[in-house]
């Protein structure tokens, strides 16, 4: 695993939010940002416009908005999760749906974080930085799938 996140959003609002906060607290991580689970799917397995990718080299994290084009974010989670090579992948629902079966619903399916998105953009920003803080600094990734 690299340091790569994967930030899987189709609001291009937030994407700026999140991409805004992490630049402002210093993550210099690179990111790659598919707007939909069908374009989030072909990073993670290196198909459509990522063919070719080294698919061993996973994101340090998956940031997973649940209202998705193409594929939402449970099947996007259910695909990764059902592949021996992503089987362990860290996955984090970042999204704005209160919906408590939203969340048991990607607890099941093996998300390893549900976090629901602030409305308030000063508490979105602080948000970002947690999580950045957190899964690409603290957090240790599984060993690369074998």
């Amino acid at each position: 695993m690299n340091g790569t996140i994967l930030l899987v959003e189709d609001n291009p609002d937030d994407v700026m939010l999140t991409l805004r906060a992490f630049k402002q607290h210093k993550l210099g991580n690179a990111i790659v940002v598919a707007t939909d689970g069908a374009e989030a799917l072909d990073y993670m397995f290196g198909t459509g416009q990522y063919a070719g990718r080294d698919v061993r080299d996973l994101p340090a994290v998956v940031f997973l908005d649940l209202n998705l084009p193409k594929f939402d974010g449970l099947e996007v989670l259910r695909r990764i999760r059902a592949d021996s090579r992503t089987v362990l992948q860290p996955v984090v629902i970042l999204t704005s749906s209160s919906e408590e079966q939203d969340r048991i619903s990607g607890y099941q399916l093996g998300a390893n974080s549900y976090v629901r998105k602030p409305v308030d953009f000063d508490q979105f920003i602080e948000a970002a930085r947690q999580l950045g803080l957190y899964w690409l600094l603290l957090n240790e990734v599984p060993p690369p799938a074998k």
